[in-house]
């Protein structure tokens, strides 16, 4: 088989975007790499360098690519691969994730399966189409052979108004469907992921008639490899002996695009190696942080998503993030980021809420009280604005 080409998609949401990608997973186009609209010039050019594709699409048609001094020359992708996402992961490096239409495929069939999606379910893109899980909403529709209802924008009353049955949302947008007081009975399922779910909005969805599944994933597996917990049909869940979450099966990537060190270092034979720290019980995953978000305190570890799910559970706590800021005297101090829901807790509720089940180097040394958690574009929280205190 000959090497592939490759084509950057500078593209909206939209028909030909959905267009290219249908080529790309067929074979009858070039593979793709879906970018950002919008990205500044210069930050779209580090990207196109690093990347080094043959050509780029944009509204206006598509471009040959000529890289920068010291870059890449234009480089054929392995003729397996259909999709590249790009992703800095916590580093801010850039790195392309490839994905094989095999991975792609096996991915979009199991949720299907999980979720029991039927030919006459359609599906809802809200998401940015430049990450995983915008992209993998697309090619679920493709395989289920419906068109799907693609919104540039996330708009609750667009939302309201589709025919859709089946969604992709990160918790922020499931606030404010529930905010805005949509009916999301409508929706056969809601799949919920891009960053941990706070349980009071679990439990309002729920209560609300919502069926949502919690969904753990990332570009290296094609998305949501995890519904609730458990791995979906053909993936294989481990840990390491230090809690590393570790994953196996026919959703996992072939490698990083012109980086092999890189790509030998993810993966452990047939295993990729998470940054993620988990618990496995009865075969159900819990996520309990990332490993740089270890948080060391006076010499004692703290897991940050361990103190942000206790957070989260306090009564007037809406949504939480926990970071280390710097220390003069504890090199870190423990920093409770918090969206509050009705009167706002003291520093001293809630150090007393974490040490009633966690020890006290734990609790947290700092409060900073905010309207709303600011998220990266994938939903994630944007760990690097919090790491700064609030203006």
């Amino acid at each position: 088989m000959e090497d592939r080409r490759l084509h950057a998609l500078v593209l909206p949401p939209g028909p030909r975007l959905l267009q290219a990608l249908e080529a790309a997973l067929d074979g009858t186009g070039p593979a793709i790499c879906p970018l950002p609209p919008g990205t500044p010039a210069p930050a779209l050019r580090a990207t196109l360098d690093a990347l080094a594709p043959h050509a780029v699409e944009t509204p206006d048609g598509t471009t040959p690519h000529h890289p920068g001094p010291g870059a890449p020359p234009p480089t054929p992708v392995h003729p397996d691969t259909a999709v590249l996402i790009a992703t800095s992961g916590s580093t801010g490096t850039p790195k392309f994730v490839e994905l094989p239409t095999r991975a792609l495929h096996a991915s979009a069939n199991a949720t299907h399966h999980r979720i029991g999606a039927t030919t006459t379910d359609r599906w809802l893109c809200c998401l940015p189409t430049s990450h995983i899980a915008g992209v993998q909403v697309l090619v679920r529709a493709l395989l289920n052979g419906t068109t799907p209802h693609i919104h540039p924008r996330f708009d609750p009353a667009r939302i309201a108004a589709t025919d859709a049955t089946l969604i992709s949302l990160v918790p922020t947008q499931l606030r404010r469907l529930l905010d805005t007081g949509t009916d999301l009975t409508r929706y056969r399922a809601i799949l919920l992921g891009g960053a941990a779910a706070p349980q009071d909005l679990l439990e309002k969805a729920r209560a609300d008639g919502a069926t949502v599944h919690t969904t753990y994933g990332m570009s290296e597996t094609c998305g949501g490899c995890a519904y609730d917990g458990l791995p979906l049909d053909g993936v294989t869940l481990g840990l390491t002996p230090d809690g590393r979450v570790r994953i196996a099966g026919p959703v996992l990537f072939t490698g990083y695009r012109l980086n092999p060190t890189l790509t030998t270092q993810a993966r452990d034979g047939h295993w990729y190696l998470t940054q993620d720290l988990g618990t496995l019980d009865n075969g159900r995953l819990r996520i309990r942080g990332r490993i740089d978000d270890i948080i060391n305190t006076g010499g004692e570890k703290v897991v940050a998503g361990d103190v942000a799910t206790r957070l989260t559970r306090h009564p007037r706590v809406a949504d939480a993030v926990v970071i280390g800021r710097p220390d003069p005297e504890w090199g870190e101090r423990v920093t409770a980021v918090i969206v509050p829901d009705g009167p706002t807790p003291t520093l001293d509720d809630l150090r007393a809420w974490v040490r009633e089940t966690m020890p006290a180097h734990a609790a947290p040394r700092e409060l900073d009280v905010r309207t709303a958690i600011p998220l990266l574009p994938s939903g994630k929280p944007d760990r690097a604005a919090l790491r700064r205190p609030a203006p």
